[in-house]
């Protein structure tokens, strides 16, 4: 275990909403400065899944839980090859990592990785402010990055915004990569990477899946080279509304029959596929205690969300689409928001949060052997027809 000498913990920072207020605090893990949009996690734990999730990118978390860092980082709960948050919030950081699995201080790590933080400022009010104001951009500034205000809040002002950002190809594979089954192999996958957790492709390996994950940009010549069983779109960063190329690929998918799952921004694009339209959250939903009805069930669960847009599908009738009757089969308890589709007259479904855990609870696992039960009840020619 490494103990963190934080360094920077006497550098002052300060931390600039684009609507003017001002949060004054120090220096955590890298000092400069960043932009991104504030946005706030309610987890209480989970920090380095959170801050490897490539749906983040361009984002500035806030930790909602006062406490950070005291379980330091490894390196087997990395979600993806680097952290992805554009800046990191945080209340009271720990002095001193303790876990058995710590290899060094969570500070050090976003030190290492150039990823500008502040400490030592009220996230309770700042979230509260975020709640009523929605969220927003922001900037972090540090050691000499710190100077007049009214100069510091104009360079926010000029820094892009979420909506119309067009993100997933920048944060997905470049080259595919095939995550191999794990003991006997039953189903071939093509996973379309909008932005994957490397968990995602783990719990269907664990089901006997041979994954194949393909860039942002794979065509539907790329996906069908790989003879799949089944397609799945994965989360993923920016405004769903930029995303006409997986939205394209997702409808020559659901012609051809195949059984589909998309999950966050996979479940947004199965929105547009069908006809449904988009919009943008007031602050979203992020954390791993989501409350969601499962209404084919009933069931309720626990669940990890990473969202800032969701769909706009009527909640309590059975619409018609180019593809056959449609429903809404999730939904958030805290505010009716939809967070998952299912089509009823094909094998395709979504939701709009994250089943594999990482971190965060294990109630929605299920969806990953409903698509198992999916492949296994479609013909095979009615797949690859």
């Amino acid at each position: 275990m490494t103990t963190s000498t934080r360094g920077t913990a006497k550098v002052p920072a300060v931390l600039v909403l684009e609507d003017g207020r001002i949060f004054r605090g120090r220096a955590y893990g890298a000092v400069g400065e960043t932009f991104g949009e504030a946005v706030f996690s309610t987890g209480m734990t989970g920090y380095q899944e959170t801050l490897t999730d490539p749906s983040y990118h361009r984002q500035v978390v806030v930790m909602t839980a006062p406490h950070v860092g005291n379980t330091g980082v490894n390196d087997e709960d990395m979600e993806s090859r680097k952290i992805w948050v554009s800046g990191y919030v945080v209340r009271d950081p720990a002095r001193v990592p303790s876990n058995w699995r710590s290899t060094r201080s969570l500070d050090q790590e976003l030190a290492a990785q150039g990823v500008v933080g502040i400490c030592g400022i009220d996230t309770r009010a700042l979230t509260r402010h975020l709640r009523e104001r929605g969220a927003m951009r922001v900037g972090i500034f540090s050691g000499e990055a710190v100077r007049d205000d009214a100069a510091l809040l104009a360079r926010v002002r000029e820094a892009p915004e979420m909506e119309g950002a067009d993100l997933s190809a920048e944060v997905a594979t470049t080259e595919p990569y095939v995550v191999p089954a794990i003991g006997e192999k039953k189903f071939t996958v093509a996973a379309v990477d909008l932005g994957i957790k490397g968990m995602t492709p783990q719990r269907m390996a664990e089901r006997g899946i041979e994954v194949h994950v393909l860039p942002a940009t794979a065509t539907v010549d790329d996906v069908y080279a790989v003879n799949p069983d089944g397609v799945f779109f994965s989360n993923g960063p920016g405004d769903p509304a930029t995303a006409d190329h997986p939205v394209s690929v997702m409808r020559a998918v659901l012609e051809r029959g195949t059984p589909l799952f998309g999950i966050c921004f996979g479940n947004q694009i199965l929105g547009r596929a069908l006809g449904f339209g988009t919009y943008k959250l007031k602050y979203g939903h992020r954390g791993i205690n989501q409350p969601v009805q499962d209404r084919t069930t009933g069931k309720v669960e626990v669940t990890a969300h990473n969202h800032g847009f969701a769909v706009d599908a009527p909640l309590d009738k059975v619409s018609d689409t180019p593809y056959g009757r449609a429903e809404v089969s999730h939904v958030c308890l805290n505010d009716n928001v939809v967070e998952g589709l299912q089509l009823l007259d094909k094998p395709a479904f979504s939701v709009q949060y994250h089943p594999e855990a990482a971190a965060g609870p294990h109630d929605a696992a299920y969806l990953f052997d409903r698509f198992t039960s999916l492949m296994s009840t479609v013909p095979m020619e009615g797949q690859r027809a």
